[in-house]
């Protein structure tokens, strides 16, 4: 596919999937289609171009022409990783009915059951899956843990929980769970992730890695090797709950110490992309090159995982991996930053990981 325009309907693959699709994503799947037929969406994405660019990485692009105009805004400050939620602007309990695809909740069966015909509002002690009106890919969704309970953008270890098990209930690795922090380009000050289904790795997920250490809990942490945004990859671990509770206490971390950042669930909930950025903060001292101010590119977790949305054909027709690279080293932490991140976030685990002995002890 290298250097070649392709239709998204044939890099999905939807009609090969069909019949391979876990319960949960054939209903998903269903349901998007549904809205996409109402014409809830902003833009059809099927008929966006999209291309896979020579190169090592094979980087994604796709092209959506004004999609910064039409997307809802950004209403706070972008130097703060935490904030209070502000019922005065947009949040999700505002979005129209017939957005929501799914409220779910918590039972004390093993097996997830669906039911038809639930109504449209959503009850006080539900999570809900809503459509993104303005789509990067096929399926493009919000996740909202308890969304009546107005929680900011921010993580605990409960709703990253809710994320990682929505990634296990796909069962496919070509549906992933994203999340951004406020100051790495979250729009919404309102606790939410979002997912979407690309049928290609992400450059990210191919990259070389380093293995840094090995908890109590058998949770492995690697950073990305050779990669133009530094980041930490987390794997294993006895359970998925073992191996979400490691990352969501690093995100609480990093938010706890206003250091922007963003997540990239992979391999059905096996893996974990943990990504510290700066790029908001350039913009803010006015470091951030005018070349890639003027293209109007917001790094977020799609961004850095090497899928690239565009808003002007002529950055579509002239992208090419020299160029990304370029722009994702300068959305990233330098290396001396990265390496005293790094410092930190291990020293972190291991007292927290002590604390851990001191406890099953």
């Amino acid at each position: 596919m290298d250097g070649k325009n392709f239709g998204l309907s044939c890099s999905l693959g939807m009609e090969d999937d069909s019949l391979n699709l876990s319960r949960f994503l054939d209903k998903l799947f269903r349901e998007w289609e549904d809205r996409k037929a109402r014409g809830l969406f902003h833009h059809d994405i099927s008929c966006c171009e999209t291309k896979v660019l020579p190169g090592e990485r094979n980087f994604v692009a796709t092209l959506i022409e004004g999609r910064d105009q039409k997307k809802r805004p950004t209403e706070f400050g972008m130097n703060q990783v935490l904030q209070p939620f502000d019922s005065g602007k947009f949040n999700f309990t505002k979005v129209r009915p017939e957005e929501v695809i799914f409220r779910f909740c918590e039972t004390d069966k093993d097996s997830a059951q669906y039911f038809g015909g639930a109504p449209d509002t959503i009850s006080a002690s539900s999570s809900a899956i809503l459509i993104n009106v303005s789509p990067i890919g096929y399926c493009h969704v919000l996740l909202t843990p308890k969304i009546q309970d107005c929680l900011p953008q921010r993580i605990d270890e409960e709703s990253f929980l809710i994320a990682m098990y929505i990634a296990r209930e796909a069962r496919n690795p070509f549906f992933r769970v994203g999340y951004n922090s406020l100051g790495g380009f979250a729009t919404i000050n309102h606790l939410h992730f979002q997912a979407y289904y690309l049928k290609v790795p992400y450059p990210v997920e191919k990259a070389t890695t380093e293995k840094l250490t090995t908890l109590v809990n058998g949770v492995s942490i690697s950073q990305l090797v050779d990669y133009p945004v530094s980041g930490f990859v987390f794997e294993g671990g006895a359970s998925l709950e073992d191996l979400s509770d490691v990352v969501a206490k690093v995100c609480i971390f990093l938010q706890e110490n206003n250091r922007p950042f963003n997540v990239l669930i992979s391999e059905s909930g096996n893996s974990v992309f943990l990504l510290p950025q700066c790029y908001a903060e350039k913009q803010r001292l006015g470091k951030a090159s005018q070349e890639f101010l003027d293209m109007r590119i917001n790094p977020a977790i799609w961004e850095l995982s090497g899928h690239l949305v565009l808003k002007r054909k002529k950055d579509y027709d002239e992208a090419s991996e020299p160029n990304i690279c370029r722009f994702l080293v300068e959305a990233a932490l330098s290396e001396t930053e990265f390496q005293e991140l790094k410092r930190c976030v291990l020293d972190f685990l291991t007292v927290s990981d002590a604390c851990n002995l001191d406890i099953d002890s």
